[in-house]
């Protein structure tokens, strides 16, 4: 009775009133393990957290009103956490200011909604605006622009820090923004102020923003690709058939189709070619099954001249496939070769990536992921001894019900990294959760975990290397970030947590992705009933099939 206006003095002082068994005794509706410890404090004013869960017993004290005690466990609770993160935090970006909030639609003007970054510039979209960050190693990040407001939602962004032959000179960083089929370009000068090039439409929802060289390419499932030059100042839509996957390299666009095709558009030689307005859209491979190719990865190896002389590409089909076709110097007039076909995956292959070290593949059934090693010879892909399996694994990530077209972006699982080197997933299990964990892409075990230094959820999040020094010699460093639901965007150090872990005793633990206890403390809150994960046959989500009508998955979420 010592503490007063507990639960216990309310209780015997008859405030509250009691439910009592046959022997007399008050029955309490409350979890007895965490009780122990809580009778024995209130008995000797001393604390014993041996086998006792922190938040569980802090739950149940804040229950019984115990504030002393209360007090107590949230100092234990602070000792792990703190608002300026763990060693891997590497910086904090505000939310923006209140000029940016306006009665529109009902989406959060606050939220963070898709993060793309090139060179040392950053853009976070927000529902209706986009702001431009700059890092200098002298002066860290600054804002440089901000967009006007904007009446439509934001589904995809793009950014080219490196512009040459802009309509504003050399100097010029471009961005684009993408709703349903609008999408509207800006041009930035050194300075930060901006102007609006234009709005161009696609007349069909854009399902892929990005840059080649000094264009603008926009690509729709429905087979349809536009492409504005920046130094012809011209926007032109063409019409392929329908595309389920897309990849680039140096000036080229390459575009798997449902008709088991790859056709290749070669931006460089656009504005030059133009006959019948048309952009030169050619054949390079067929599959030989016919299956849709749903995804795609071209690797440029080193010996690779500017005419393209040995070219690699990897691909995923509809059927599960995994085909890798190569381009040999010698067979310049002849098309690629099929080098390698696996058939490990059983629903749609979703993503793939072929890397100087390894061949990663991910299918529809839960993010399934089947890597292998690669062997090279001079640089280029060898039979001898030929790929090896390495893993297999799943990166498990609930998505939202309804899922806006800017989540899926913003979303993006990876791989994540340059080529000649180790490349990462990122996991968000749980739609609303303010944790993401890092995974190596090549055999799925963790390499750190990241939680919001402000306890605010993580909205979207993006990988890149940054070059934060000018100075000769110095690496580019590899950050993670992160943006949040309060509009903030944090920043965490990649290349210290893969140093740290290389050299980590931990890493010998096989740990990958959430463990059976870690997950379901996620779910714990997470409402599986308005999940995607909820339903017994997971069919592929939206994110990664670009609405394709592929098979479903089998799998379950037991």
């Amino acid at each position: 009775m010592w503490i007063p206006d507990s639960f216990f003095s309310s209780l015997l002082s008859g405030r509250i009133s009691t439910l009592r068994d046959e022997t007399g005794a008050i029955f309490i509706d409350r979890d007895p393990t965490a009780f122990a410890p809580i009778l024995n404090f209130l008995r000797t004013k001393e604390l014993d957290l041996r086998g006792v869960n922190i938040s569980i017993l802090r739950h149940e004290a804040e229950f019984y009103g115990i504030t002393p005690l209360v007090r107590r466990l949230l100092l234990c609770e602070e000792l792990d956490r703190s608002s300026c993160g763990s060693v891997l935090f590497h910086g904090y970006l505000p939310p923006p200011g209140k000029d940016h909030e306006h009665n529109g639609p009902v989406v959060d003007p606050r939220k963070v909604l898709i993060i793309a970054g090139h060179h040392n510039w950053i853009v976070a979209a927000y529902a209706h605006f986009v702001i431009c960050y700059r890092i200098k190693e002298s002066s860290g990040w600054q804002q440089v622009f901000s967009s006007p407001y904007l009446n439509w939602t934001i589904e995809r962004i793009a950014l080219n820090a490196k512009v040459v032959g802009g309509p504003h000179g050399d100097k010029d960083k471009m961005v684009a923004a993408a709703s349903e089929s609008s999408i509207i370009l800006w041009s930035i000068q050194d300075g930060g102020s901006g102007n609006e090039i234009g709005v161009f439409s696609l007349g069909v929802p854009v399902d892929d923003l990005f840059f080649i060289g000094s264009q603008l390419v926009a690509t729709s499932h429905t087979g349809k690709v536009g492409v504005w030059n920046a130094v012809t100042q011209h926007w032109q839509v063409q019409d392929v058939v329908p595309i389920t996957s897309c990849d680039t390299a140096g000036s080229f666009l390459l575009l798997g189709c449902n008709n088991g095709s790859i056709y290749y558009i070669d931006m460089q030689k656009f504005p030059l070619r133009m006959k019948d307005n048309d952009l030169l859209v050619t054949e390079l491979y067929h599959d030989p099954s016919n299956d849709a190719i749903t995804a795609l990865s071209v690797y440029l190896t080193p010996k690779t001249s500017v005419s393209g002389n040995w070219i690699e590409i990897a691909y995923g089909t509809s059927s599960g496939a995994v085909r890798v076709i190569v381009q040999h110097p010698e067979t310049v007039g002849s098309g690629p070769q099929l080098f390698q076909t696996f058939t490990v995956h059983r629903s749609p292959v979703t993503k793939i990536m072929l890397s100087e070290k390894h061949l990663v593949s991910v299918c529809a059934d839960n993010n399934h992921v089947r890597t292998w090693t690669v062997t090279r010879f001079r640089g280029m892909i060898s039979t001898q001894p030929g790929s090896t399996p390495l893993a297999s694994f799943k990166i498990l990530s609930l998505e939202e019900t309804e899922s806006h077209g800017s989540y899926c972006s913003g979303n993006d699982i990876g791989p994540f990294g340059e080529r000649d080197d180790q490349q990462v997933f990122i996991q968000k299990v749980i739609p609303i959760t303010n944790k993401l964990f890092v995974r190596l892409s090549s055999t799925g075990k963790r390499i750190c975990e990241v939680q919001s230094v402000d306890g605010t959820t993580i909205t979207c999040f993006m990988v890149r290397e940054c070059e934060g020094s000018s100075r000769m010699g110095s690496r580019p460093r590899r950050y993670l970030f992160t943006g949040h639901g309060n509009g903030s965007i944090q920043m965490w150090d990649l290349t210290t947590a893969m140093d740290t872990c290389s050299v980590c005793f931990l890493c010998l633990i096989d740990v990958g992705g959430p463990t059976e206890e870690e997950l379901l403390q996620l779910l714990d809150q997470c409402d599986l009933s308005t999940s995607r994960c909820a339903t017994p046959n997971i069919s592929p989500a939206p994110s990664v099939l670009h609405h394709t009508r592929l098979r479903e998955s089998c799998s379950r979420l037991e």
